[in-house]
């Protein structure tokens, strides 16, 4: 059984800064992707940010230059920098897990970006 686990969603002002954190409950070196996803009320969910086993890196355009997606391999953990935050970052913020070939989702935790 693959877990991921999310945390670090909370409530910030514009300009703010989060950081996300993803546990897995197994090794990240057996995963071929990890990722971010956003999901914000009526829209579909988007890619925010994914790091593969070769070693590049995807991120949206919404958020190039602002967010930073990182491992940390003995923690099995990925993380996600959030800066200069906006109010339309405002989401449930997924992690994203290929293992095997098979997509495994956290549960998700929520961001919102208010004065």
């Amino acid at each position: 059984q693959v877990q991921l686990v999310e945390s670090g969603g909370d409530l910030v002002q514009p300009g703010g800064s989060l950081r996300l954190s993803c546990a897995a409950s197994r090794s990240i070196f057996s995963f071929n992707v990890m990722g971010w996803y956003r999901q914000a009320p009526g829209k579909e969910r988007e890619l925010v940010a994914a790091t593969y086993s070769g070693g590049r890196i995807n991120y949206g355009d919404s958020v190039k230059g602002r967010f930073t997606i990182s491992r940390d391999n003995a923690k099995n953990t990925v993380y996600l920098q959030m800066n200069s935050l906006k109010p339309e970052d405002t989401a449930v913020y997924y992690c994203n897990g290929v293992y095997y070939s098979k997509n495994y989702w956290g549960q998700g935790t929520q961001v919102t970006v208010s004065s």
